[in-house]
C-alpha cells in the first residue's frame, strides 16, 4: 500500500468508523420505531450481523481482484 493511501486513510479513520457507528444506530432507530416491543441487544446483534457479513463479502471481492482497478 502506497504511503499517499496510508496517510490519506489515516486522515479519514474517524470519519469512516463515525460513519460504520451512524449506520449502525440509524439502523437500530428504526428498529426500535417499526418494531417498538423489539428486544434492542437481539436488534443489535442482527445488525451488527447483517454488517459483518457484508463485510466479509467485501473482503471476498478485494481478494478477488474486484477493487483491484476500482
Amino acid at each position: 500500500m502506497s504511503d499517499a493511501v496510508i496517510k490519506e486513510l489515516a486522515a479519514r479513520k474517524t470519519e469512516i468508523e463515525n460513519e460504520i457507528e451512524l449506520l449502525f444506530k440509524t439502523n437500530m432507530k428504526i428498529t426500535d420505531w417499526d418494531v417498538p416491543e423489539a428486544n434492542d441487544k437481539e436488534a443489535a446483534d442482527l445488525i451488527l450481523n447483517i454488517m459483518d457479513k457484508k463485510i466479509q463479502e467485501l473482503r471476498a471481492d478485494v481478494k478477488a481482484g474486484k477493487y483491484d482497478t476500482y
